[in-house]
């Protein structure tokens, strides 16, 4: 949705305002001398598609208030475009390829990582300030997903799922991990959607991004998504009611905002925008003021340093979010997103927004954009875009990303080509825009530590593959042979210098 569109929004609800904050925090207090309580509402696999957002075929009533009533960060992206790299960054404050966590699922078998010296979690330093930390599930009935790639202990993290084990005035510091877009490709979770929401969007109505073909199969499953969108939505105001009914709102701060973009051929695991450009809302009336838009670049890791300010908590020196109020606050210049490997597949993609553009380097330009991998292949709409393409029956800008190889680097100008369909990277115009992104990324690589500079340890892929594949032979045999050809692949391409 573009800046004027959501200036019109706001200012038709009649609460448009961009003065500095409405209550001043300093160090984290409020004037009245207590520490706000703090939850953020994770999502799972989901894109800007929410009404507030100009998405006009759902109902987010709720989220839309949130916006209404907080601020809303118009150019919020994940550092990481695939959930458990997303909450290892989230949770440290930290790049994940700054601290060895920018492989998905990695550390879930014998070999494990460990986080660097000196870097701890959000929730450890809450707790050491006297906060009570919990995780829950969307309904506040149990653990809620976790996810990060390297060694922890929960319990040194959480003092439990829910905040009513806290002691009478401890504020507390609660997540809340929500399915988001996860819930339209399982049946029994679909099954909740549909008997939850009296009014559905129906494939007939949708209409696709021009990258994807018209098809009712992607139609169906994109309306799906949009219900989980509208479900979402119901699932935050329990939250909020909950808050509410135990007179908890005037004194917490809510965050909202999804891990990465929809699940989808171009979405989750790349770094266009449908991947990585997030909804992020901040809301805490007594705190900000009221309709607040902004338009600044954020790095998804800025929620952890911002959530440390307003609870007074020293920020570490050396982690990398940036509180985006108080003092310390300071505007990025660009914003870096990676994609490393996902499961069994391997890839090195990075990515910079500056501007109204987004430059990519692919990193393993002689493998096909859509690598074969267990994950997305079996989500109902690949065999669909698979089959239109070898038939010859995909547009040229439909087959883009089914191309064989990839090129180096892309270019794209977001402001006449928000599709990022027209790679510029050729255009002798955009030669020395070109170079300047290029010295951009590889000073950020050196300064920032980016791991993924050097290829994963045999040992370590080994090892989480090893896990993956057990667990696939018991519940999965057919994927299990599925995954344990792409192993293979992958090992036989590495070899080959691909």
């Amino acid at each position: 949705m573009s800046t004027l569109a959501f200036l019109l929004f706001m200012l038709v609800n009649g609460l448009w305002c961009l003065d500095g904050l409405a209550k001043p925090i300093e160090n984290g207090m409020d004037p009245g001398g207590s520490r706000p309580n703090i939850v953020w509402i994770l999502v799972d696999d989901m894109s800007s598609h929410f009404a507030f957002q100009g998405e006009s075929l759902v109902k987010t009533p709720c989220v839309d208030r949130l916006a209404r009533e907080g601020v809303v960060f118009c150019n919020a992206y994940a550092t990481a475009p695939v959930c458990s790299t997303f909450r290892s960054a989230v949770i440290t404050g930290m790049y994940q390829t700054t601290i060895g966590a920018h492989h998905h699922r990695s550390s879930r078998g014998e070999t494990k990582i460990h986080l660097p010296d000196g870097i701890r979690t959000i929730p450890e330093m809450f707790r050491e300030a006297g906060y009570y930390t919990s995780n829950s599930n969307a309904q506040g009935t149990g653990p809620g997903k976790e996810d990060y790639n390297f060694a922890y202990q929960r319990l040194e993290l959480y003092d439990g799922f829910d905040w009513t084990g806290r002691a009478e005035g401890q504020p507390f510091f609660a997540q809340f991990q929500l399915k988001g877009g996860k819930l339209r490709n399982v049946d029994s979770w679909y099954e909740e959607v549909k008997t939850g929401l009296p009014d559905l969007v129906t494939s007939e109505e949708v209409s696709l991004p021009p990258y994807y073909p018209d098809h009712a199969d992607l139609r169906k499953d994109w309306a799906e998504y949009l219900n989980s969108v509208q479900y979402t939505d119901w699932q935050v105001l329990q939250i909020y009611n909950r808050l509410e009914k135990e007179n908890l709102l005037g004194n917490t701060i809510i965050f909202f905002l999804t891990d990465h973009g929809i699940s989808h051929a171009r979405g989750k695991q790349f770094l266009y925008e449908e991947g990585i450009k997030i909804p992020f809302v901040v809301w805490g009336p007594d705190y900000f003021p009221v309709g607040t838009i902004r338009d600044e670049l954020i790095a998804h890791i800025d929620l952890s340093a911002t959530t440390l300010a307003l609870a007074g908590i020293e920020i570490p020196k050396s982690m990398q979010g940036r509180p985006l109020i108080g003092p310390l606050a300071k505007r990025r210049d660009f914003v870096v997103s990676a994609r490393d490997r996902c499961d069994e597949t391997v890839d090195h993609i990075r990515s910079i927004r500056q501007g109204d553009f987004k430059y990519i380097r692919n990193y393993l330009p002689q493998r096909p954009y859509l690598q074969p991998s267990a994950y997305k292949d079996y989500k109902p709409f690949m065999p669909v875009i698979r089959s239109l393409y070898a038939a010859g029956k995909l547009t040229p800008i439909q087959a883009l990303h089914l191309a064989e190889t990839r090129p180096v680097e892309e270019l794209y100008d977001l402001k006449k080509d928000p599709w990022e369909v027209r790679n510029l990277a050729s255009n002798p115009a955009h030669d020395v825009r070109l170079k300047a992104f290029r010295n951009t990324l590889s000073r950020w690589e050196v300064s920032s530590g980016d791991l993924g500079r050097f290829a994963e340890p045999d040992a370590l892929y080994e090892s989480d593959m090893a896990t993956y594949l057990a667990k696939l032979k018991i519940r999965n045999p057919r994927q299990f042979a599925v995954v344990k050809a792409n192993i293979a692949l992958m090992k036989k391409w590495r070899s080959m210098g691909k």
